[in-house]
């Protein structure tokens, strides 16, 4: 081949397999050679973006001083531990399904969930509950599946390319609610709360973000993933490995194009049952010691796992491609290693524990198939057929992946105004008013959607995600265990710094007005393009921000993901760094068996509704689609609300709080009506002050015999708070003089993304 050919075959390979030329030539110098055949599919999955994080890596080492005591030690594992006394420890991340959701949606979320629960039982903790947040882009009629059509009766089917309403989102947002409800329904870990947005920036590129949290209970231990024991043996457990998912990691770490639909191949088919039966064999095999070490073969598959595990250990392994399951005779090699195909597992085992082992997996109807062997020398050799393809050290792959130090500049606010008086809202008539509570896709109902969900399933379940935030009771302890979600785009959208204090802050203070204290965080950061500086400079504005509120609540970042490259032609979503909140109530189990946990909607006629405030940003919404604010961010003074909140729930009976979010005051209120019990107020409110937002304010109904002792709590604490009215029942009369009728509101919240609100005015 001459040298012209040999340079048109090396940029063919450099682009299949989504190496940079920079990045060919460190290659070289760490190989001290050229790369052979089987060694491009090595380098191309675990230095893409997805698995090594080459452009956040340097800037993600700052939540290391977030981690405190409470952490124990599993730096590198597939999710963080945390310790929650008498011996209770809890197992969570939060991870993206982004890409593939977008190419097929229910395949691509309900993957998704399979993934982040192998992240949580690979540890040795059993999934006990599952949360979402998820970002659509804009729908111009009702999403199918959303009606009231029995779930499994919609035209549109799982790999079906088109909707029959021809709305490609209503299309993308019933294929993910089906899939998530369809994998966490299956498995029987119950889905307990979530967010659901939607916004035009997202039109191009979903995100579906998926949360789990695992339980280790008194006696069980901590699994951990790095190979250990020459001689020792590498088990493949689960299923069969298939075409499917091949290059999904590389397919995950760049943007779309117009032919993103010609990726379906790197979207993986999942299977719930097979999962379950994964799950309790592992737990199983586990708890009885016949596991040196695990890891599921998630992102970049086989590959992945098994030079992440040598990694780690500091040894070698010898793998025998062939003798790894199969379900396609015509699977080379390559497709073998990077292969994403679902449920499945890798374990180091003793060779005197194989038989035992293998008997346990066989009772669940699972092959426990050597693969390979544990070496002491630090190489990984890859055999087919008896012949031996390569033999690498995985440490340069693993460890010595590219660390890019993106441009970016210092954060500086866009959209601040310096004096309150030119914040601008929207002129706000009685029936743009309704529209904005009741018919606005960012107020209505998402009944259609957590339906679908099994919220129930475990029987640990108090509040689900009919709720602001989740609450379960641990099994052993009796304690209340919180779970929130957050991550507001329309506040990322007026400020990143602001956008991501508030992912933090915002599900914080809902945890606490459920006297739930918040003890550890997970993240999911969605951004769009790191190669552009605004986009960059989007994310360590975002990182620094969460750090800096994680140490002010005391609650570390123990786990996440980077979810890069959220861009269509161009276009990039709004900055989007979910979080995951996990909190803890009171050491006395009365606290959730009494039923002392306020509700979210009003419950007496008669009792007080009181306004706390400890306001520092004052946010003005032009449109829907721009916002500027007055103020700055005060951490002490929302720490001191946090904790003013949780001791408060614990000492003082409240009937019902809410947090006051998008939409003020006003659709606070109003949301709070939509119970039993409606609300009077009781002195005037301005329009524009009910329907601004500020950081931050809450909402409080209290009984005549509690009002006392909840103003003396907040006189002392110095926080400013005033009674606005009271409970009324059938009315909605608010302080700025309009009034609604609750029926009709009720219907219009109710009936969700079908709302329609042209006979409300």
């Amino acid at each position: 081949m001459n040298q012209e050919n040999q340079k048109i075959e090396l940029q063919k390979r450099l682009k299949h397999y989504r190496i940079s030329v920079a990045e060919y030539e460190m290659i070289k110098s760490l190989l001290g050679r050229e790369p052979k055949p089987i060694e491009w599919p090595l380098f191309s999955a675990l230095w893409s973006e997805h698995c090594s994080y080459k452009s956040s890596r340097m800037h993600l080492k700052k939540f290391g001083k977030t981690l405190n005591a409470s952490v124990l030690n599993a730096a590198g594992e597939n999710a963080g531990v945390v310790d929650l006394g008498y011996d209770e420890r809890i197992v969570f991340k939060m991870e993206s399904h982004n890409h593939p959701s977008f190419i097929e949606p229910y395949q691509g979320a309900a993957t998704g969930v399979g993934g982040i629960l192998r992240d949580i039982f690979t540890m040795g903790a059993r999934p006990i509950a599952l949360a979402d947040y998820l970002c659509f882009g804009e729908i111009s009629v009702t999403p199918i599946g959303l009606q009231e059509t029995p779930i499994g009766l919609q035209k549109s089917t799982a790999g079906s390319e088109t909707s029959t309403t021809g709305n490609r989102m209503g299309f993308l947002v019933d294929g993910v609610v089906r899939g998530i409800g369809g994998y966490g329904n299956s498995v029987g870990v119950p889905t307990v709360t979530g967010q659901t947005n939607f916004d035009k920036s997202y039109d191009k590129n979903i995100l579906v973000n998926a949360m789990a949290v695992g339980l280790l209970r008194p006696g069980e231990k901590v699994a951990l993933s790095a190979a250990k024991g020459p001689g020792n043996l590498v088990v493949y457990v689960g299923a069969k490995t298939g075409k499917d998912g091949v290059h999904g990691a590389a397919m995950a770490s760049e943007s779309f194009d117009e032919n993103s639909e010609a990726k379906k191949p790197n979207v993986q088919i999942g299977d719930p049952y097979f999962e379950k039966l994964l799950i309790e064999s592992c737990l199983e095999v586990l708890k009885k010691d016949l596991v040196v070490s695990i890891q599921d073969m998630g992102a970049a598959g086989l590959t992945s796992s098994s030079f992440e595990m040598a990694s780690k250990g500091n040894v070698g392994m010898s793998l025998k491609l062939d003798q790894v399951p199969i379900r396609d005779s015509s699977i080379q090699p390559e497709e073998i290693l990077l292969s994403e195909s679902q449920e499945r597992m890798l374990l180091i085992c003793e060779p005197k524990k194989i038989q035992v082992l293998q008997s346990e997996f066989e009772k669940w109807g699972l092959d426990a198939v050597v693969v390979g062997e544990v070496l002491q020398e630090r190489k990984i050799e890859l055999w087919w057929k008896g012949e031996l393809l390569t033999s690498i050290d995985p440490y340069p792959l693993v460890e010595n992946a590219p660390m890019y130090d993106r441009t970016f500049r210092a954060w500086t606010a866009k959209n601040k105004v310096i004096d309150k008086s030119q914040l601008q809202n929207e002129d706000i008539s009685k029936k743009k008013y309704t529209e904005k509570l009741f018919g606005h896709v960012q107020f209505t109902s998402r009944k259609n959607i957590y339906r679908q969900y099994d919220q129930r399933v475990g029987l640990n379940t108090v509040r689900g995600a009919d709720h602001d935030v989740a609450i379960l009771r641990l099994p052993d302890s009796g304690r209340a265990l919180g779970v929130a979600v957050g991550c507001r785009p329309h506040l990322m959208k007026m400020d990143a710094r602001i956008g991501a204090q508030d992912a933090v802050y915002y599900p914080a203070l809902q945890l606490a007005l459920r006297g739930i204290k918040v003890v550890a965080l997970t993240d999911c950061l969605n951004f769009g393009n790191p190669e552009r500086p605004e986009i960059m400079s989007e994310f360590v504005a975002s990182v620094d921000a969460i750090t800096e509120s994680s140490l002010k609540l005391k609650a570390p970042v123990i786990s996440g993901n980077v979810s890069f490259y959220n861009e269509t032609l161009g276009e990039n979503i709004i900055s989007t760094p979910a979080m995951g909140l996990v909190g803890l109530g009171p050491e006395d189990a009365s606290f959730i068996n009494g039923g002392q946990i306020p509700q979210d909607v009003f419950q007496h006629s008669g009792n007080s509704v009181y306004l706390v405030s400890s306001a520092k940003v004052f946010i003005g919404e032009i449109s829907k689609s721009q916002f500027q604010y007055f103020g700055e961010p005060d951490l002490n003074a929302w720490t001191e609300l946090v904790d003013a909140f949780t001791a408060l729930t614990r000492k003082v009976e409240i009937s019902a709080s809410q947090m006051v979010g998008r939409g003020g005051l006003g659709w606070t209120l109003a949301q709070m009506s939509l119970g039993n019990y409606g609300y009077k107020g009781a002195f005037a409110i301005s329009s524009n002050e009910l329907w601004q937002e500020t950081l931050y304010q809450a909402v409080f109904e209290v009984n005549e015999t509690e009002s006392k002792k909840f103003e003396i709590f907040f006189q002392n604490n110095k926080i400013e708070f005033k009674k606005i009215g009271e409970v009324q029942a059938d009315i909605l009369a608010l302080n700025d003089g309009t009034s609604f009728n609750l029926k009709e509101c009720k219907k219009s919240y109710e009936l969700g993304l079908r709302g329609s609100i042209e006979n409300l005015a």
